[in-house]
């Protein structure tokens, strides 16, 4: 790590940088602000990735709840004391205008516990806690009311830790919905649900559920509430959904329609999820997108958290690393609609046809809707001829909405400076940039934005994170992809007035199902902890301010002088001064904070610091092993001494009176 790292300063170097000066004098104008930051600076990215929604922040424990899954009992295995030949069986309706067309029939033979059952391994196991309720529900037709269920909370040993009874007592044609709760007597990672059968005849069964009594806000059928709160912990100003690859699909078939995903749990129609297949050295062919979180979800949680919500729907283009299949010019107005629509499920009247749906979804008031983006990581002229269609429809009926457009999925080459160009040319609201790159890109960027143009189309840092080289998995959250992470993002701050919108990809990842890494949060089936990434995101979000000041080192921004790397901002609100440093070089540094343009300085300032060696990690046993540790510091007159640790990451807030 520190040889890698030694490249970064090497080539700091050779641009006529100093390396490793121990004293510097940083000039602070803080009555000379050059840009608002928008409420919306920094946010957070969700992608039904790495099991990040079923078997991650949808708190579902049962895995293919309704037998749709390309395989219908994946996930379930039966039990039996006799095979009987026809005594479950998957049927299909397909007679019948459905999105949940399978059942499981259940034939029974006098059956008593222990004769008969269904055990499911929930995803990767299920998460069950010592004391917790445990809700369970079930959709059943049965001719005659003869069925009892037994229901079993077992332990990787297949020792009972919870159980109950419940009757089924409706008969006739229709199905009915039963439900009960009970509470688990232990604690286990990888437990499993058994279902015991005790009668004598046919019952059918669908939407299998369990859902422990602690989700977010204690809403049944919620998320989870520990992987939920560390994004509200973060005060992120904008939550960005459902994607990512996934809006795109595979193919056409396979991409994301929001309007399988509102309305009623059971009327939500399963599909595969595209991560399912995407890589196979790291297959998943249990991943399955059931829609129980959808886009009602997804609004209701940037409700919950005070974040804007930024859908993104696809444009008539799969994925082109994939199918490339694309909608004809002249069958795209579907695709168009939709995105009208979504406006009006999302900030219309109860009265219209999708205020409606949100109206008896139980949300009667506006969810107001003021941005979405049209295609991810789309590229080439085929992409810039469907954006227009679909600009030209939203502006002319939602003249407000702004619309985050796309650069590709790299950012720099030919695809970007062909799709920048074409993208301004329209007056694009917002370019998304996606950066996955090496530290030292990182570090070599800080001053990527101080050129661009200070008018016409924002910057949305849609998709970033650092990849450091020859780590795997969880591990690739090293400190060193972190402070890289800071020292770029005092660049992005920096120039506010050019990039409005920020978050850091993916967000989630499940340590027995993920596909891709680094992510920002790993979570296990009972534990979650934030990333150092996480943590230098936190920082940026809680210490946001509303305008840039200069913050300046020998008349110049600081970005990478001796491995230095500053940004500073005023908070309005609080009448706070917060300058971020970073300090990516082996030795410590004093930084003489000289401050111009203010009369007079609190005793004291909160400082706040992340250090640690390159490639320390945080983890489930130590969560919070690089985290960020505050303290106070004095201060007299104008001049501050802030002395900064090898390898530091620190934010500094003054109050100014």
């Amino acid at each position: 790590m520190k040889k890698r790292f030694a490249i970064v300063l090497l080539a700091m170097s050779t641009m006529g940088m100093p390396v490793f000066s121990q004293n510097h004098t940083l000039i602070v104008k803080a009555a000379q602000p050059t840009a608002d930051i928008q409420p919306t600076m920094w946010g957070v990215f969700f992608e039904d990735i790495n099991l990040g929604a079923d078997g991650g922040i949808y708190a579902e424990l049962v895995k293919n709840r309704s037998f749709e899954f390309f395989k219908p009992l994946m996930g379930w295995t039966v039990n039996r004391k006799k095979f009987v030949e026809g005594e479950m069986l998957v049927i299909n309706r397909t007679n019948e205008d459905t999105r949940n067309p399978r059942f499981l029939r259940v034939t029974m033979n006098n059956a008593a516990k222990g004769d008969l059952g269904l055990t499911n391994e929930g995803f990767r196991g299920m998460g069950i806690k010592k004391g917790l309720r445990y809700d369970f529900s079930i959709m059943y037709r049965q001719s005659d009311a003869h069925t009892k269920l037994h229901l079993e909370l077992i332990d990787t040993l297949k020792n009972v830790i919870g159980d109950t009874v419940l009757s089924l007592t409706e008969a006739g044609d229709n199905w009915h919905k039963a439900a009960v709760s009970f509470h688990a007597r232990e604690t286990v990672l990888k437990g499993k649900l058994n279902i015991w059968f005790e009668g004598n005849g046919i019952v059918d069964l669908d939407m299998i559920s369990l859902f422990p009594g602690d989700t977010w806000k204690n809403r049944p059928g919620g998320m989870r509430a520990d992987m939920i709160q560390l994004l509200a912990d973060m005060k992120p100003g904008f939550v960005r959904f459902p994607g990512g690859c996934i809006v795109e699909g595979f193919d056409l078939s396979n991409r994301y329609r929001w309007k399988n995903t509102v309305g009623p749990i059971e009327e939500r129609q399963l599909m595969i999820n595209r991560w399912n297949i995407e890589f196979p050295h790291r297959n998943a062919p249990d991943y399955f997108q059931t829609f129980g979180l959808g886009f009602f979800e997804y609004f209701q949680l940037c409700d919950d958290i005070g974040a804007e919500p930024l859908p993104i729907l696809n444009c008539g283009m799969a994925c082109q690393f994939n199918s490339a299949e694309l909608v004809p010019m002249n069958a795209l107005d579907p695709y168009i609609q939709d995105a009208l629509d979504l406006v009006e499920f999302a900030n219309g009247d109860a009265n219209t046809k999708w205020g409606k749906v949100r109206a008896d979804m139980g949300h009667p008031a506006p969810f107001n809707l003021k941005m979405m983006g049209i295609g991810n990581e789309n590229w080439g002229p085929q992409y810039i001829e469907r954006l227009k269609a679909f600009q030209a429809a939203i502006k002319a009926k939602y003249p407000n909405i702004k619309l985050i457009c796309s650069s590709g999925t790299d950012p720099n080459g030919e695809r970007f400076d062909y799709l920048n160009g074409e993208l301004r040319k329209m007056n694009a609201d917002f370019i998304d940039e996606h950066y996955y790159r090496k530290p030292e890109f990182f570090f070599q960027n800080a001053r990527r934005y101080d050129s661009y143009p200070r008018n016409g189309s924002k910057v949305f840092g849609g998709e970033y994170a650092s990849h450091v080289d020859k780590t795997a998995g969880g591990t690739r959250n090293t400190w060193l992809a972190a402070i890289s992470e800071a020292a770029f993002m005092t660049g992005l701050e920096r120039n506010a007035d050019v990039v409005q919108m920020a978050s850091y990809a993916p967000l989630f990842a499940h340590i027995d199902g993920w596909q891709w890494a680094p992510d920002l949060i790993w979570v296990n089936n009972l534990q979650s902890y934030g990333t150092p990434d996480y943590y230098v995101q936190k920082l940026f979000s809680l210490n946001k301010g509303s305008k840039v000041v200069p913050i300046t080192l020998d008349n110049d921004v600081v970005a990478g002088q001796d491995s230095l790397y500053a940004s500073a901002c005023i908070d309005a609100a609080t009448k706070e001064l917060i300058i971020k440093v970073v300090n990516a070089s082996d030795k410590p540094q004093v930084n003489t904070l000289q401050l111009e343009g203010v009369k007079k300085l609190a005793a004291k300032g909160k400082l706040t610091v992340m250090q640690s060696d390159l490639t320390a990690l945080n983890s489930f046993d130590s969560p919070t092993n690089v985290a960020p540790v505050e303290s106070t510091i004095a201060i007299k007159g104008k001049k501050i001494q802030l002395n900064s640790s090898p390898y530091s990451f620190s934010v500094l807030r003054v109050k100014l009176e």
